[in-house]
């Protein structure tokens, strides 16, 4: 144990639990022993309906210290993060089809397997980019972070929309695309592609909804049945042609059939260059999907960086193999596309490949059965990147803030919903059909593979000291120049049937994007403005506890500490900051020093599960829980007008002061500050120049984008003593020692009697338990979230059962590698 039990509460002066008849005049107030021994034990207190189902449906909450728990093998990544573009190869083949047949007719088998190639030729250079991209970037983000870094914030919204655009388009064409293969083996249900095409996506959102690893584990098992299914396809008809010489050829004028064209001469066979070029454009779409691991690097297990760039390579590899094998088998087959789109032509390869025998009808379904499951759960590729994307955006203040916060089970629970709600729109309004879905598709995707390409050249050109600089840099030019074209070709072979919808949702979403972050900046610096730092110097009675909610230090917040002071005349003020991010904890704690607030005790409470207002509850139902203290809480309250600001911001102080007001002894109450009316005095006054010398000691900032990244690991304390068989908290026996462990729940310096005392509050599932360091206003590693054992002689404090200078030990640093990796994830 590092602390010895400096003060020992054996030392009371009285050998029973009665207060002693003689105060010993040496001997603290507040260390004197009371009449009744208090309890460690806390009360239950009832949950709401609404939490309890999301509880029965979603399972238990993960608290924040389970956060690097979640994280993904290589073998569980590939099957999770690849899934889209593995899909993708079962609708690529047909793409080029249906622009070539119509063109040239038979002429079109020749054709496929040089376009295949070509674009095979353009996801290897992409493939090599994105390593680097993962290379210098591992922190998830993809083309997004990369234009950040090199080309600041506002130009990174452009691929930021792309990429949005693209998640979205996703999810419709995947899911579509597996309803496909459904039908196509079982065409009773062709009456019903949006209804099972809208309850794969509600699926998909719910498996997403529980959680990383779960949804890992979900869907592992079907990409490697596809992976399976395509072997066997390829195997299969390498032995027939080794066998026969040939495969068998469908008729190409069937019923259905899209209409056939007439072949010709020249090296494109009768089409034109322009036909040829969108055939290609089309064929990209087996490219979709190639961001998704350098968009989610954080997911994966350590060492995230190679883990991540080794599935890149497996995953474009994979997939070379089998869309070149499909396109191989339509030339060879003469596989033609239908109308409908069902039968698909992968469904035909298979039944020509398989047979009519029972071995081959059981082959069959099982690779239509694989297909559509991996098309259907390639939607789940948008489900890990979209949460991660927007959560990026949001945090650089252009998307609204709810979406950086985690939910019910560590993923951000905002970006699923929304993303399922928007691909569900999509779904009805195309009806489903993959070929009203493909040029908006791939035109996004290929929008966020030029930007990657150009932000990574840039790099390169300022960093041309980094080993193998050339090298990089003539890779990363030939992707920037590669996607471009094939981006430039979309946007003109396609533009009337579709991707016209692209050239002008990317600049809508732009300005939404900078219109949302312009509003955040007037609203940052109107807090910020005029703010200086508040006296809080009033006479504490007992009993009497006046707490102001500290989310960050602005002017909202120092009216809230004004209305404090004037409610406490007579009273206790404390100030609380509910920990769910570390780093900005401590830049708070930081900031509380800096501007001198010394004189209001500021507590840090730890809120592993991210639930503010049960951590409010918690806290007053302790302080108020003797029957004796009357609690009076006070919460900033940033008023803002109108109906758009109900999106922009979320609404918290409402809601925990709804909780608060049932308890007994404890009063809530808001300190409103008019954002909005502020907002409209600002916007008509003179700016404030935030390069003038010495502002940052006259203003509380609101803090920065990139304050997770800048975060200081505790060094932990080495310990002597660390023993099993610890005691329950609830269970601990008032003047006895004994040794327990639990979480740090809280960490608060006040002074007692004239000497700084730092006041941690350890919790276990059974109750909470005060450890007082006399004499300490800080000990390094003793901090929210961090777990904890200790030892020593249990007696009270604040009418609290505690234990003065404790014998301790700090058991883990889950805290501080949950909280790191958090910060790369964009956690709030």
């Amino acid at each position: 144990m590092t602390e010895g039990g400096g003060v020992s509460m054996s030392d009371a002066g009285a050998s029973d639990g009665h207060v002693a008849a003689v105060h010993d005049a040496s001997r603290p107030r507040w260390m004197a022993e009371p009449e009744q021994p208090p309890s460690g034990r806390r009360p239950a207190l009832p949950e709401s309906r609404g939490y309890r189902w999301k509880r029965r449906l979603l399972g238990p909450p993960l608290v924040s210290d389970e956060l690097h728990h979640e994280r993904l093998g290589k073998s569980i990544a590939l099957a999770v993060l690849s899934s889209d573009v593995m899909s993708s190869c079962a609708y690529a083949t047909e793409s080029i089809l249906r622009i070539l047949v119509p063109a040239v007719g038979v002429a079109a088998f020749a054709l496929i397997t040089p376009a295949t190639g070509l674009l095979l030729l353009v996801l290897g250079i992409v493939c090599l980019c994105y390593r680097q991209v993962v290379k210098t970037y591992p922190v998830a983000g993809g083309s997004y972070v990369v234009s950040r870094e090199n080309f600041g914030y506002s130009v990174a919204q452009i691929p930021g929309a792309a990429l949005l655009c693209s998640y979205v388009l996703t999810v419709a064409v995947s899911v579509a695309a597996g309803v496909d293969a459904v039908i196509s083996a079982f065409p009773a249900l062709s009456p019903y592609p949006v209804e099972l095409a809208i309850l794969c996506v509600l699926v998909l959102a719910y498996g997403n909804l529980r959680g990383i690893r779960e949804a890992g584990k979900v869907f592992a098992v079907p990409t490697y049945w596809f992976f399976a299914s395509m072997g066997a396809l390829i195997v299969t008809g390498i032995v027939r042609l080794a066998i026969t010489g040939h495969l068998h050829q469908h008729v190409v004028s069937g019923n259905g059939h899209v209409q056939m064209g007439n072949a010709g001469g020249g090296l494109l066979l009768g089409a034109s260059l322009f036909i040829f070029l969108r055939a290609f454009a089309n064929g990209g779409s087996a490219m979709t999907g190639m961001e998704a691991i350098s968009n989610a690097v954080t997911v994966f297990k350590p060492p995230q960086e190679r883990n991540a760039r080794t599935t890149l390579v497996l995953m474009a590899s994979i997939l070379g193999v089998m869309f070149l094998s499909v396109s191989i088998f339509a030339a060879l087959t003469h596989a033609v596309p239908y109308v409908s789109g069902t039968p698909t032509v992968l469904s035909q390869i298979g039944k020509t490949l398989f047979g009519g025998s029972g071995a081959g009808q059981v082959t069959y379904y099982s690779l239509q059965f694989g297909t559509a499951l991996i098309l259907i759960l390639g939607a789940n590729t948008s489900y890990n990147g979209f949460p991660h994307l927007v959560s990026f955006i949001a945090e650089d203040a252009y998307l609204p803030r709810p979406f950086t916060t985690r939910g019910h089970r560590l993923v951000y629970s905002n970006g699923i919903i929304a993303l399922t709600g928007i691909s569900i729109l999509i779904l009805v309004v195309t009806q489903a059909r993959v070929a009203s879905l493909i040029p908006l598709y791939a035109c996004t995707v290929f929008t966020g593979f030029t930007m990657a390409g150009a932000g990574m050249t840039k790099y390169h050109l300022t960093h041309r000291d980094a080993p193998n600089a050339r090298r990089n840099l003539a890779i990363n030019v030939t992707a920037f120049v590669a996607s471009a074209i094939v981006t430039l070709i979309f946007v003109i072979t396609e533009f009337t049937r579709g991707a016209w919808l692209v050239v002008v949702a990317i600049p809508l979403i732009v300005l939404v994007l900078t219109r949302t972050h312009r509003r955040y900046e007037e609203e940052k610096r109107v807090l910020a403005e005029d703010t200086a730092t508040v006296e809080a110097e009033a006479p504490a009675l007992r009993n009497h506890v006046v707490l102001v909610l500290v989310d960050t230090l602005d002017l909202a917040t120092a009216r809230a500490l004004q209305l404090a002071r004037s409610l406490a005349l007579s009273g206790e003020v404390r100030a609380v900051h509910f920990v769910i991010d570390t780093a900005h904890a401590r830049e708070i704690e930081r900031q509380w020093r800096q501007l001198g607030l010394s004189a209001i005790p500021l507590e840090l409470f730890d809120c592993p599960d991210r639930r503010l207002t049960r951590a409010a509850t918690e806290l007053v139902d302790d302080l108020a829980s003797d029957g004796e203290t009357e609690v009076v809480v006070v919460l900033p309250r940033r008023i803002y007008r109108g109906v758009a600001n109900r999106i922009l911001h979320s609404h918290t102080a409402d809601r925990i002061v709804t909780a608060l007001s049932i308890i007994p002894h404890v009063s809530a109450t808001v300190a409103p500050f008019d954002v909005g009316r502020s907002l409209g005095k600002h916007r008509s006054a003179a700016i404030l120049d935030w390069s003038e010398p010495g502002l940052d000691a006259r203003v509380w900032r609101t803090g920065s984008p990139k304050r997770a990244q800048r975060l200081v690991a505790a060094q932990p304390r080495p310990s002597a003593v660390a023993g099993d068989g610890w005691t329950p908290i609830a269970d601990l026996s008032y003047r006895q020692r004994m040794g327990f462990s639990g979480r740090v729940r809280s960490v608060r310096v006040q002074p007692m009697s004239g000497v700084p005392t730092l006041v941690a509050t350890v919790v276990d599932d059974t109750g909470a338990v005060n450890l007082v360091f006399l004499g300490r206003r800080a000990i390094p590693g003793v901090e929210p979230g961090t777990r904890i054992s200790a030892e020593g002689m249990v007696g009270r404090h604040n009418g609290h059962l505690a234990v003065i200078n404790p014998a301790y030990q700090l058991l883990t640093a889950s805290r501080e590698r949950g909280a790191a990796q958090g910060a790369a994830e964009g956690t709030p």
